[in-house]
């Protein structure tokens, strides 16, 4: 269908007809992936077709630039039907991506109680549960009747964004509970909300970190979670949609990190060579300077290199070793503290379960490279000893620093991804030459 569509876009003159035709079959974020191969010209040819009762839901998943094009080739009347269609946490989105002169003319363009609603919103911090919520829910009254509750949800219910799940307040807007249409469904006509619904529900308050709201998600399988300020009165709620792009977003930003890159909001197609320069080059180069470490480290002990060459070729290994295994017990800790399962208060348990763990696999590693040196170096169990002791004291330091310095980082507020593979490799090389070089010079008398 995609095809389809392009190439009605490409035919001179544009089928408008047939465009509309083939469009109306399609799901509205299937029609927004077609903006991504468009330029400037067609974006904006292909929006002013679509049908209208789907434009908003089109638009709010388009990325930003293809929104500015569009809004920037619209008439001030067009844009205010389009935002007036948006839901507010999708309207929200796409107002925080835009530059200022294209965000005064949109909110001139609004109603004045969404443009309340939406610069209420835009004052909440970033990564807080209030900035990615919605004030478009369905609440209802503790003395209400099932009946009565239907005839609220089928007045008040046409644009919000769920009404699966209805949220009972009080008076003063205090949350008191929650209730499902599949509760409403399955109870008498006559039979009070305050009967049916679940009192004291999980909720999220406006600055709560939007990390922990996913991680109750996570654990309570929610489609939607209210949003309380600090009187507990109910102010928006958070959908599983706008959940899953924050999981998305976070866990880019730690792959990001965990990989020595620069965290970037813009996609990779999207994102300029320049800037994706900028985005590696400053882990590139501190890596490229912390190595000059082992670099000396080597230099300290090239006398003893000299005296017995096959030392250089247990380097790599060794480093290596030291690398993978920190690396492996760091993405552990990252993801461990991420979705919480880790806590500062798990330090001792974790720590010994890594030592229990490092203690297993350097002694395989040891035992395994102490009969292959044996056969492929002479024979000489002085010579093996020394590699595979040291193999095993690295891979103890290894997963003990992959272990702690996640966990260090989370203590001191930074985050823990940035302790993650590239870091805790550069650590790990210098403390296992060390080792490998003070165990030769012990046990070689070198």
């Amino acid at each position: 269908m995609k095809d389809t569509i392009l190439e009605l876009l490409d035919a001179s003159p544009i089928n408008i007809a047939a465009l509309k035709e083939n469009l109306v079959e399609m799901n509205a974020v299937d029609i927004a992936e077609i903006f991504f191969d468009l330029d400037k010209d067609k974006t904006i040819s292909l929006f002013r077709i679509l049908p209208k009762n789907i434009a908003s839901e089109v638009f709010a998943n388009i990325e930003s630039e293809e929104q500015q094009e569009i809004v920037e080739a619209l008439t001030d009347s067009e844009i205010g039907e389009i935002m007036s269609k948006l839901f507010v946490d999708d309207a929200v989105d796409f107002i925080e991506e835009m530059p200022a002169n294209v965000v005064n003319r949109v909110l001139k363009n609004i109603n004045s109680e969404k443009r309340r609603i939406i610069n209420q919103i835009l004052q909440y911090p970033e990564e807080s549960a209030g900035s990615i919520m919605t004030t478009e829910y369905v609440s209802l009254r503790e003395g209400l009747t099932v009946e009565e509750a239907f005839e609220t949800i089928r007045s008040t219910g046409l644009n919000k964004e769920t009404i699966y799940t209805c949220y009972v307040i009080s008076w003063d807007r205090v949350l008191k509970g929650v209730v499902t249409a599949k509760d409403l469904f399955l109870s008498e006509a006559e039979n009070k909300i305050s009967d049916i619904m679940v009192p004291n529900p999980v909720s999220a308050h406006t600055t709560d970190d939007r990390e922990a709201v996913a991680v109750l998600f996570q654990r309570y399988d929610f489609l939607a979670m209210p949003v309380v300020d600090k009187e507990d009165r109910l102010v928006g709620i958070i959908t599983v949609d706008d959940i899953v792009d924050v999981i998305v977003e976070e866990t880019t930003e730690d792959i990001e990190k965990m990989a020595a890159l620069s965290p970037s909001d813009e996609s990779y197609m999207k994102t300029g060579v320049l800037k994706q320069s900028r985005n590696r080059i400053f882990w590139l180069m501190f890596l490229m300077l912390s190595a000059t470490i082992t670099g000396t480290i080597i230099t300290g002990f090239e006398d003893s290199l000299m005296v017995l060459p096959v030392l250089v070729s247990f380097i790599p290994m060794i480093m290596n070793t030291a690398g993978n295994a920190g690396s492996q017990s760091s993405v552990l800790m990252v993801r461990g503290l991420a979705l919480g399962e880790i806590n500062l208060s798990d330090l001792f348990t974790v720590l010994w379960r890594e030592l229990r763990v490092a203690l297993i696999c350097g002694v395989t590693l040891g035992a395994v490279n102490f009969v292959r040196i044996y056969f492929m170096h002479g024979r000489d169990l002085f010579l093996c000893l020394t590699v595979s002791l040291s193999l095993v004291a690295t891979v103890l330091i290894a997963k003990t620093l992959g272990c702690l310095l996640p966990l260090f980082a989370k203590k001191i507020k930074i985050d823990p991804a940035l302790m993650a593979a590239p870091l805790i490799t550069t650590i790990a090389d210098a403390a296992s030459l060390l080792v490998f070089f003070t165990a030769a010079s012990l046990i070689l008398h070198i």
